[in-house]
């Protein structure tokens, strides 16, 4: 139990119910090895703490290059010949985030699979090195023995995340995995590294029909084949969904049965990158007449919507900028996520450079943050979180930038006058104490500025 408690993480990584919606912060890699670190030297004291350290040692592994992956995999194949008990047993999460050039071995993973019978949390972030144009010399490392391995009698599976390798649509071999996992998967996240020349259609006729009774959160960063394809899926207890199209499928007819069908059930919707792309494209597939995809209409229950700060001006609405260009307004959100404003305030500042005091470069985001804040769009709102680690480091970090300061002085300043709560990407009110704390009274205060 001590040593337990001496190598808790912050957020616990078994911890399913953390990862369920879309605003938790996830575990980051530094504070891995950290954790890892600690159980490594606790490890090493004397053989009792070594084999007490076992279970805490492999109970969470995040693969981040390919020699891990095979380090670990050598290592269940020893202990296996030399008949010693296998440290696959204590492994409940597997986590696999490589750079493109260091993706892990079919075989590799192939192997760990086989030896980690007890999985709980499984995720696969385009990290496994596939062939997708030959013949795979083993067949145990084809794409459907590679998602099968993980359908075992005893799959305890709450959390998978899955990438398709195959140039076929992703259900025709992921739909039997689901089946004998569906009674405790939780969360489930599909992402495809091809856009298959399937029609969606023609497919979703010929598609099993899924049902994943317990399945609270689906991420997708599909195609619209697939969205045809989950449109017939049977997902009641569905609250959160966030979505990422790789072939502008927003425009497509999958986008629309998707939502359509499962729309009223949704509590809280992340959108990928905003582009007036998708509105062109979508005229340009029905020029007449003239529609607009009514999202707010397929998810009439929304409360919570998560965007990108890299929303694109919308030539349609000249006057103002809506945080994605399917959703220009809801009657019942309450609550909007912005991602990534750090790389937007380091983009424009690169993009304007102007003096370090001077907040000009800055102008289009407060304009963009503050449409939000238009009472006929969304008269309901009453909370914009900054979701970017990055940003609060701009903000409260040592020394900040006085112009960054300016910044979120007004946009705390309007959301003040619309009665709204900014907050950081912990949750928690970002208020002008917190930023004359990080240095704003050295310039006047922020009554010279709102």
């Amino acid at each position: 139990m001590i040593l337990r408690e001496a190598t808790t993480m912050n957020s616990d990584p078994l911890d399913i119910s953390l990862g369920l919606s879309f605003l938790e912060t996830t575990c980051e890699v530094s504070e891995y090895h950290a954790s890892m670190k600690i159980k490594r030297d606790l490890s090493l004291v004397s053989k009792m703490w070594n084999k007490y350290m076992q279970e805490y040692l492999y109970e969470f592994v995040w693969i981040s290059r390919a020699s891990q992956a095979k380090a670990l995999a050598l290592t269940l194949l020893t202990q296996f010949i030399e008949g010693k008990p296998s440290s696959g047993n204590y492994i409940r999460r597997l986590h696999m985030e490589t750079p493109v050039l260091m993706r892990c071995a079919t075989d590799d993973i192939r192997t760990i699979l086989d030896y980690a019978p007890h999985l709980v949390i499984y995720s696969d972030h385009h990290s496994v090195r596939c062939m997708r144009y030959s013949e795979f010399i083993d067949v145990r490392c084809s794409p459907e023995q590679m998602v099968s391995v993980l359908a075992n009698s005893n799959s305890k599976l709450r959390k998978l995340s899955l990438t398709n390798y195959s140039d076929d649509p992703f259900p025709k071999h992921v739909s039997p995995l689901l089946r004998r996992t569906a009674a405790n998967l939780e969360y489930l996240e599909l992402s495809s590294s091809t856009i298959p020349l399937v029609s969606g259609h023609l497919f979703a006729s010929k598609s099993p029909i899924v049902s994943l009774p317990v399945l609270q959160s689906l991420k997708l960063t599909l195609d619209n084949t697939t969205f045809a394809v989950l449109a017939a899926w049977d997902m009641p207890n569905l609250r959160n969904v966030s979505v990422v199209s790789s072939d502008f499928g927003y425009a497509g007819p999958g986008f629309a049965y998707f939502f359509a069908a499962h729309g009223k059930k949704l509590h809280q919707l992340e959108l990928g990158h905003s582009s007036s792309l998708v509105v062109e494209h979508y005229l340009s597939l029905h020029p007449r007449p003239v529609q607009h995809i009514p999202l707010a209409e397929w998810c009439p229950n929304l409360k919570e919507f998560i965007c990108s700060a890299d929303a694109e001006w919308s030539w349609q609405n000249p006057d103002w900028i809506a945080p994605h260009v399917l959703l220009p307004g809801h009657k019942s959100l309450e609550f909007i996520g912005i991602r990534d404003i750090d790389k937007r305030l380091m983009d424009d500042a690169y993009a304007f450079p102007a003096d370090r005091e001077d907040e000009a470069p800055f102008f289009p985001l407060v304009e963009q943050i503050s449409s939000l804040l238009f009472n006929d769009a969304f008269p309901s709102l009453r909370y914009i979180r900054d979701l970017s680690r990055g940003s609060h480091s701009m903000r409260v970090g040592q020394r900040p930038e006085t112009r960054i300061l300016k910044f979120w002085a007004k946009i705390l300043a309007r959301c003040g006058e619309r009665q709204v709560w900014l907050e950081d990407f912990r949750g928690v009110n970002i208020t002008l104490r917190d930023l004359k704390r990080a240095g704003l009274d050295r310039i006047g205060g922020a009554g010279t500025l709102v």
